[in-house]
């Protein structure tokens, strides 16, 4: 008796005819298998084969595996066998996915594949919008559209108020104190040269990593890291009007009164959406869910809107008639009890912007402009979700999106970043993980943008990445109130920083001055506690929080 006959005995009856195997998943093409209910199960199972690692807990992406392992094989033996072959092979996986398979997989011979990731980041978005209170003036309906699809995170903040030092922490998992990137001027690749930010980890592990806009600060090429991606659109450029929009020429109250920069400017345009830098973006990252793809891939999607300059086409301005426009609440005397450090943050944080508005009779035009562009940015983002849906990457694409930081439009006589309370650093954080995440709820934990790379690396069941100084978020994704008892912490400049609890928010300056507001009363931040009755308790556990070392500021880019 020949050795394949010898060997079709041992494996006990076979179908009436050779399966063969040609999916390039198998680990080999051609040849021919054998099979019999028991091999079609393993082989179902098989693509669970680490189910047991991290406490038992089976892989975030097992399940969907099985069950495409499962329609897979069926189909392929539906397409050779007889009648018989055929109920034995829907036996075989009835058994497979009804029995504790999982639990004593057989030797691997199939790996899943793993999720795909689609990143989105948004530039200096603010909580003023129908996210997260339908009373807000700035309506985004598709954020909503986003949240409705797995976790919104109430309570998400930016590692730094400003783009290059939030954008750097993010991507690279490590805080501004551990860096040294503080600034925006801040040459953070030679400061980090051997850094491996979110999406090279990506790469490591398999995935084909692309981008398109502003993922990392946008103001010089030498920001943006060629190493992160295979492929990558740098953010376009705005064209330019014929002529300024809002008429405004000089600086009014700083920088010598001189001419105003050129982002400096509002107003509709330009015409065609097509021609903005967003647009184009966007058109990248659907060309490219829209092709066919052999390996995961992590897609990241820098939105540029609602930064400056405030230019989208006239629809969006429409929607903010001036005569109905809904300004920020403001309350006069505000800024009387805010002590030395926060003082002098706001004379850093560019106070000649708002003054400027002020003396030329421009801050509800430049209000509506923001607003504008906030809507713009969300159109934006409908677009990639409906592109997305269009694919066969949907079930098995993570999406999160998140914005760099907040945005002041006037409150605390401030209109920017660069500051520590909770409008500059209050960002919009919702992640969609399908068969993980809850979906259409809301998590009120303090989280930071630097939890973002480690629960990406759980969710993809990545190596982990020791470095990382965030949290994963993955037991918040499955249950939005289970226990998290730690803060956020937010940075600006070496010696500012502030921790934000469920309830309280407490900024240290450099000088030794203090902040502190309770959210449950005051969530405008008016009134400053440091120093009342029964402060020093808060404070003191507050504290704990705060950064044990703080590297020397890198050096900047030379320009």
């Amino acid at each position: 008796m020949s050795s394949g006959a010898n060997d079709r005995e041992n494996r006990g009856p076979t179908f009436s005819r050779p399966f063969l195997a040609t999916d390039a998943t198998d680990g080999r093409l051609g040849g021919h298998e054998y099979l019999t209910p028991q091999t079609v199960s393993m082989r179902i199972c098989s693509v669970s084969f680490e189910a047991k690692k991290r406490k038992g807990q089976q892989p975030m992406f097992a399940k969907q595996a099985v069950r495409a392992a499962a329609r897979r094989r069926i189909g392929q033996v539906l397409m050779r066998g007889p009648l018989v072959p055929q109920v034995a092979v829907a036996l075989a996986v009835g058994w497979a996915l009804s029995q504790d398979a999982l639990a004593q997989p057989p030797s691997p011979t199939e790996e899943p594949r793993r999720p795909n990731v689609l990143f989105i980041a948004v530039d200096d978005l603010n909580d003023w919008t129908t996210l997260y209170d339908k009373a807000n003036p700035i309506r985004t309906p598709q954020l909503e559209r986003l949240a409705k699809m797995g976790v919104m995170f109430t309570r998400a903040y930016c590692s730094s108020p400003a783009c290059n030092p939030s954008r750097v922490a993010t991507m690279t998992g490590l805080s501004p104190t551990t860096t040294g990137v503080y600034g925006n001027a801040s040459d953070w690749r030679r400061a980090l040269p051997t850094a491996v930010t979110l999406s090279q980890h990506f790469m490591a592990h398999g995935y084909r990593a692309v981008g398109a806009g502003k993922i990392f600060h946008h103001h010089h090429e030498a920001y943006h890291d060629d190493a992160s991606f295979h492929d990558f659109l740098p953010l376009a450029k705005d064209p330019a009007p014929p002529k300024r929009l809002n008429g405004i020429t000089n600086w009014v109250g700083g920088r010598g009164n001189g001419p105003v920069s050129g982002p400096f400017d509002w107003g509709p345009w330009p015409p065609e959406e097509s021609q903005t830098p967003d647009a184009k973006t966007v058109d990248y990252a659907c060309r490219f869910l829209a092709r066919t793809h052999q390996q995961p891939f992590f897609l990241a999607v820098g939105i540029f809107r609602p930064h400056s300059p405030w230019y989208a086409p006239a629809e969006h301005f429409d929607r903010y008639p001036l005569d109905q426009l809904v300004m920020p609440e403001l309350l006069e005397g505000d800024l009387d009890d805010l002590p030395s450090g926060g003082r002098t943050i706001l004379q850093k944080g560019k106070p000649f912007i708002y003054k400027t508005m002020a003396a030329n009779n421009q801050v509800k035009q430049a209000t509506q402009a923001y607003q504008a562009c906030a809507s713009f940015a969300d159109r934006q983002i409908g677009r990639l979700l409906d592109a997305l849906a269009k694919t066969a990457y949907a079930r098995n694409t993570i999406v999160v999106l998140w914005s760099d930081h907040g945005f002041h439009v006037g409150e605390k006589r401030h209109w920017e970043k660069f500051a520590l309370w909770e409008k500059s650093t209050r960002t919009p954080l919702i992640i969609v993980a399908p068969e993980v995440a809850r979906r259409n709820v809301r998590c009120r934990r303090p989280v930071s943008l630097l939890d973002i790379y480690p629960t990406l690396v759980e969710l993809c069941d990545l190596s982990p990445n020791p470095a990382l100084e965030g949290n994963s978020l993955v037991s918040l994704l499955r249950e939005p109130q289970s226990e998290w008892n730690r803060p956020a912490v937010m940075t600006w400049g070496r010696g500012n920083h502030a921790v934000r609890s469920g309830r309280w928010r407490y900024i240290q300056y450099e000088d030794g001055t203090h902040e502190l507001y309770d959210h449950r009363s005051d969530p405008h931040e008016w009134f400053n506690l440091s120093g009342k009755p029964g402060s020093s308790r808060i404070i003191r556990d507050l504290r704990k929080w705060l950064p044990k070392h703080e590297a020397p500021a890198v050096p900047d880019l030379a320009r």
